[in-house]
């Protein structure tokens, strides 16, 4: 079964894709509000969703390092 020439893999990639980017957005999201929750800055807030945007894995890693003790 084909729709347009993208066979069934095609979709499966296409849908896992959207899963990690939708995932990516939540992660962005529970960064800010997190760091709003815990009482910092709007600016410490903006810092956090940058490097959870630009670096998912990493950024993620050292949020969750930092997030208690700055």
């Amino acid at each position: 079964m084909s729709f347009v020439g993208v066979g069934v893999i095609g979709i499966l990639t296409l849908l896992l894709g959207l899963f990690f980017f939708l995932l990516h957005i939540a992660v962005c999201v529970w960064g800010y509000n997190d760091a709003r929750r815990k009482g910092r800055s709007p600016e410490f807030a903006i810092l956090v969703v940058l490097g959870l945007l630009f670096f998912p894995v990493v950024g993620l890693i050292i949020y969750l390092l930092i997030r208690n003790h700055y």
